[in-house]
């Protein structure tokens, strides 16, 4: 389990690329000071497995073909900047919320507002996914635990938009000055596309509240 509490920005240093897979090299000293083969690093939010240390510095991951297929790690290549982050130890501070570095898919960076020393962030998603997201709650962006601001539906109908014109549901979140400089949320431009983790309790409440489905008729009587 992580926390969404960057520890180091990271760089990947190699891409290989199978049919329906890849292998990234990532250097990473920070994270890879106590790693050993086995161990969990989220890379951008993503839960990915340490399969070799090419040197103390850095770790070998390989992706599979659905978290390709759900993540921005698609399109990854060597030398884009990624935020890395270990397992929170047993006992230690929950300094964001739970994250448990499994992807549900993928938003995209749709307006960024300045501030005087913070930036406002908003992110287009899937209305799949915004029906997890609300004002206040938390939202994890490629491996940055944050809080929502506020949550815009999707317009009714094809031709609908929102009062800023855009059309689809979105997000936004404040970037305090810590967060611009200590993770890559501060280099995402317009149209890129970011990794999010909606919060698991949300999905749990909305699982256990749903209306079970009828048992089968056996033709037994209990």
């Amino acid at each position: 389990m992580f926390t969404g509490i960057v520890e180091e920005v990271g760089e990947v240093l190699a891409v290989e690329r199978g049919e329906d897979s890849a292998r990234l090299t990532v250097r990473g000293p920070v994270v890879t000071s106590d790693a050993v083969h086995g161990a969990s690093i989220a890379v951008d939010g993503v839960c990915l497995t340490v399969v070799d240390q090419p040197d103390p510095a850095s770790f070998t991951v390989d992706v599979m073909a659905e978290t390709l297929r759900r993540t921005a790690l698609a399109d990854v290549a060597p030398g884009r900047a990624v935020n890395l982050e270990r397992p929170v130890a047993v006992g230690g501070r929950l300094g964001g919320h739970v994250v448990q570095g499994h992807v549900d898919g993928t938003g995209t960076v749709v307006q960024r507002v300045p501030g005087e020393r913070w930036e406002v962030v908003r992110i287009g998603l899937d209305a799949g996914l915004a029906r997890y997201v609300v004002p206040k709650g938390s939202i994890t962006v490629d491996g940055v635990s944050l809080t929502v601001v506020d949550v815009e539906d999707a317009p009714a109908g094809d031709a609908g938009k929102s009062r800023e014109g855009r059309t689809g549901a979105s997000f936004t979140v404040s970037l305090i000055p810590a967060t611009l400089e200590g993770t890559t949320l501060g280099r995402r431009a317009v149209g890129d596309a970011v990794n999010l983790e909606v919060d698991v309790l949300a999905k749990y409440v909305e699982r256990l509240t749903a209306r079970p489905a009828a048992a089968p008729d056996t033709g037994v009587t209990p």
